[in-house]
């Protein structure tokens, strides 16, 4: 149960399960769960209509084998769709076996991205349980003679309540393989009373190997006969390689050929950038080949990037009026009335993935088809990037997924793959691609820079009665379009801008052009991160500049309790409506339990916070912060108040905001991502440093409300409410507004 079991799409049925096996292909939901990787972000955008299914076996033994088709990056999802699918089953966990799938259409949506693969599986995989279950029961009561409805599943065996007769799961396995799939309508799903796994504290199934050193990455994969190769790219996004020496690296002890990769086609999307390849016995040597190069690059229209003019080119931009994403009102009226106006800008740099694993993919091209074996969050994106990358159907691309050490939405772009799958055609062999931290930071899809504009005229009590919002920063859009998308896309100013939930009645979100000058990647929580920190930010400004509490002003700004309209009709909006009355609740909660109310703010310490909705969940983080005589700043606690609906595993709902606690601190103090010349300035952790045990919160305290709401996403709506809390704390301590991250530019 604790290994990755990787099978071929050839022996997929015949190998995975035995002869006589009870092989259920259950349905699992409409075109909800499906996202075209072409659309850019996953999540609503792009869906596709497909009728997909997921397979469950049990074996003659008794074995229940599921396989789960989300990639495991530490967030414990391999074992936690299984888990609702088995508490229906009502099967012993015991005797759980999980099979990790390939890349596959039959699954629906793969990609292991966007907070949603409870959010878009839990029906399905409760579905698929219940189904197998009732068959199962119905298996029994054929053997038996009986009716059905006296036959019920207790713990891996089918139990008849009259004579109390006991049959196991696996000595009904070849009768049940007979029966029809029940209708849907004719499931029977368990109460919350029934469950024995849904909300309960599991362990995941790989955490022992993991520990052991046994798990399998993306790092640790090999194939008999591969040659190792590393890759050396244009410094300047889109630059082309006029020539190169490799006199020099083929003097080294190792390398075995030096091979040019031809560069991408505009659109970028997923290509391999190019580049000259080293081949060599080993990675070490294809490193030390590769410091041997010389390499002489034609300059892309990109290499006059400079970070620091681009911040001035957007903040002029958000200055002005600029195309308008959603209105309210008329805040221009408002504003001509005269009274007291506020306004400030904001800043959030690029950011890099920077996963503890960089990318690495082992890839075999032969007879017109691709095996692959990588850490990836997306098989189905690496079957589309090789297909394309080599000319060939995708149903010719085999991808097994490993472990993933780390992902945050860098490894659901498998450029990296298909640097190995066109090394493998060249040479005739395996060839394994691994990037060093350095190529990770320099040749990342980075988190957008962002530029943010706010205007308010307030009230005598300091509440506004008209809010001007602006923004611009190059968009994702561009990553699949090109340098000619502009603008932010919808589901980008949906993360937090076109959806502020304040009570306000006047109120105009807008957002202005920027081009793209360096890959643009959604990064965890995506545009929320800049959104997140400029609205509540301004909002805790506010707070200040009316002399009022920060969690009663954020009360009273957000209003009694509501459901908010915002004019995106359709199952999930209906699924999953912005509820102002639950992000109250996570605001009082986290006030509560940080101890607002009792800590005032002293000399160098104070409590910040902020709350926001993102991937249909509540969050509100309370942030503690000391600032000592040389502005070094701690943070001594963080408390976390979540409202995510309905939780299947408690620990690890709590993992994953105490990781987005240090993430979103990371973002706060120190990270960022510039450029000089067109080329990338940092190159490692020296100077891209990420919070390390102690910089970053010191103690973590979650605190989860109780739901019946459908589970929404866990993974990444920790994130936005950190850097506002931490700088709305170091204000309330220090009396230093921020508003240009990291801290770090900053003398406190």
């Amino acid at each position: 149960m604790n290994r990755i079991e990787l099978v071929t799409r050839r022996t997929f049925l015949g190998g995975m399960f035995s002869a006589g096996a009870f092989v259920l292909g259950a349905r699992l939901l409409p075109a909800k769960a499906l996202a075209s990787t072409k659309a850019g972000r996953a999540g609503d955008a792009g869906l596709a209509a497909w009728n997909p299914g997921v397979y469950l076996g049990i074996e003659t033994d008794g074995s229940v084998i599921i396989v789960t088709h989300r990639s495991e990056m530490g967030t414990g999802i391999r074992s936690v769709l299984p888990s609702v699918l088995a508490d229906e089953l009502d099967a012993d966990w015991a005797r759980v076996k999980i099979e990790q799938a390939i890349g596959d259409k039959k699954y629906g949506n793969q990609n292991t991205d966007g907070s949603c693969s409870i959010r878009d599986f839990y029906d399905a995989m409760r579905e698929a349980g219940a189904s197998a279950r009732l068959m199962l029961e119905r298996a029994a009561a054929e053997q038996w003679g009986v009716p059905a409805a006296e036959c019920k599943a207790q713990n891996h065996q089918i139990v008849h309540a009259g004579s109390g007769r006991k049959l196991g799961y696996g000595e009904l396995a070849a009768l049940a393989a007979k029966q029809a799939l029940p209708k849907k309508e004719e499931l029977k799903f368990k109460s919350p009373a029934e469950y024995r796994y849904i909300g309960k504290d599991m362990p995941t199934v790989d955490c022992d190997d993991i520990c052991a050193g046994r798990g399998t990455f993306g790092i640790d994969a090999k194939m008999p006969g591969m040659v190792y190769a590393t890759i050396a790219r244009s410094p300047v996004f889109g630059g082309k390689l006029k020539s190169y020496d490799d006199q020099e690296t083929r003097k080294v002890r190792g390398v075995r050929k030096v091979v040019a990769l031809p560069g991408f086609k505009p659109p970028h999307g997923f290509q391999a950038l190019g580049g000259v390849a080293v081949i060599a016995d080993n990675t070490w040597a294809a490193m030390k080949g590769r410091e041997k190069l010389k390499l002489d690059w034609e300059a892309s229209d990109n290499a006059s990037y400079d970070s620091a003019a681009y911040k001035q080119s957007l903040l002029e931009t958000v200055r002005k009026p600029q195309k308008v994403a959603r209105n309210v009102g008329d805040v221009d009226a408002e504003f001509a009335r005269g009274g007291k106006i506020h306004e400030a800008e904001y800043y959030v740099p690029h950011l890099a993935h920077a996963p503890m694993e960089p990318p690495a993919a082992v890839a075999e091209f032969k007879d017109g088809k691709a095996l692959i074996y990588t850490a990836t969050q997306n098989p189905q994106a690496v079957q589309d990037t090789v297909a394309a990358a080599l000319g060939i159907d995708k149903n010719n691309v085999e991808c097994h997924v490993t472990l993933l050490g780390g992902g945050f939405g860098r490894k659901s772009k498998p450029d990296y793959v298909a640097e190995a799958a066109l090394l493998s055609r060249e040479l005739g062999k395996p060839v394994k691609v691994t990037w060093s931290r350095e190529d990770d930071i320099r040749f990342d899809y980075y988190h957008a820079v962002a530029a943010m504009y706010m205007k308010a005229a307030v009230d005598e009590k300091g509440r506004p009665t008209a809010w001007l919002q602006r923004s611009a920063f190059p968009s994702i859009g561009s990553t699949f379009a090109g340098p000619s998308m502009l603008y932010g896309q919808g589901f980008e100013l949906g993360m937090g801008w076109t959806n502020v939930p304040f009570d306000i009645p006047n109120h105009r979100a807008e957002n202005g052009p920027a081009k793209p000058h360096v890959r643009i990647g959604w990064l965890r929580s995506v545009s929320n991160i800049y959104h997140a920190f400029a609205v509540h930010s301004f909002v805790d400004e506010l707070a200040h500049l009316a002399n009022r509490d920060s969690v009663e002003y954020l009360l009273d700004v957000l209003g009694q309790p509501r459901k908010i309209d915002l004019g995106q009709p359709g199952p999930m909006a209906e699924k999953f409506p912005l509820d102002t009355g639950r992000l109250r609740r996570v605001i009082e909660l986290a006030a509560e339990r940080s101890g607002w109310a009792k800590k005032k703010p002293a000399k160098g310490r104070a409590l910040g916070i902020a709350a926001h909705w993102s991937f249909y969940s509540y969050v509100a983080a309370v942030v503690e912060v000391e600032v000592d005589a040389s502005g070094k700043i701690r943070i001594p606690g963080v408390d976390i108040a979540a409202d995510v609906g309905k939780v299947i595993n408690p620990d690890r709902v709590k993992s994953q905001l105490e990781g987005a606690s240090v993430f979103g601190a990371s973002i706060a103090l120190m990270s960022e991502i510039t450029a000089a010349g067109g080329s990338i300035q940092q190159s490692n952790f020296h100077d891209y440093p990420v919070a390390r045990i102690n910089e970053a919160p010191v103690e973590t305290r979650v605190h989860l409300i109780e739901s019946d709401a459908p589970p929404a996403g866990v993974g990444e709506p920790g994130v936005p409410p950190m850097p506002p809390a931490i700088c709305n704390a170091v204000f309330a301590a220090t009396g230093k507004r921020i508003r240009d991250l990291p801290l770090r530019k900053h003398k406190i």
